[in-house]
């Protein structure tokens, strides 16, 4: 499969302060779309969509997805969950492979393990990742984090500021290990 034929969703999540979490810690998500990647981290191809946003963990808010306290590895599924939800609702019927540096989330997502915390979470991941899985043919990929892999930088700049509370600086002002 040529990098052409499919898309690569680059996803990230952030914590700052990821000792002692609780329901109240602040975390962030982010994934962006990029056609035309061949997965070398050189930063060929372009960017078609980017999300983030806050690891909701108000278990009575319409955006709560399962995430119990806010954590880099519940911002991790998170951003993988809402990936797998933008390849359901919006993408394009194209083959795609997921790149991420949390081999966690990738895991525990894909099914590969089988999750001890943050359960309901990983369950929810689990079954959107066989959503998706039945109608295209979905890949994983793992890449090494702040190594200067240019999209996986994006995505995490993307959680990185969401977690913040801030809006991410549009991709023609940012440069890669730009927070």
């Amino acid at each position: 499969m040529t990098s052409s034929e499919m898309i690569s969703i680059y996803v990230d999540g952030s914590c700052e302060e990821n000792k002692n979490v609780t329901f109240q810690t602040p975390a962030g998500w982010g994934f962006c779309v990029v056609i035309g990647d061949t997965g070398l981290g050189k930063g060929q191809g372009e960017i078609t969509i980017e999300k983030s946003g806050k690891v909701i963990t108000e278990i009575n808010s319409k955006e709560f997805i399962g995430a119990e306290v806010g954590s880099n590895n519940t911002a991790e599924l998170c951003a993988l969950a809402h990936a797998l939800k933008w390849l359901i609702i919006e993408g394009s019927d194209t083959n795609a492979v997921i790149r991420g540096d949390s081999q966690y989330a990738l895991n525990i997502g894909s099914g590969i393990w089988k999750a001890k915390a943050n359960k309901e979470l990983a369950l929810h991941v689990q079954k959107l990742w066989i959503e998706v899985s039945s109608f295209r043919n979905l890949t994983h990929e793992h890449v090494r984090a702040h190594r200067g892999h240019r999209w996986n930088e994006r995505a995490d700049h993307l959680a990185f500021r969401a977690m913040q509370g801030r809006e991410p600086l549009p991709v023609q002002f940012w440069k890669p290990g730009q927070r």
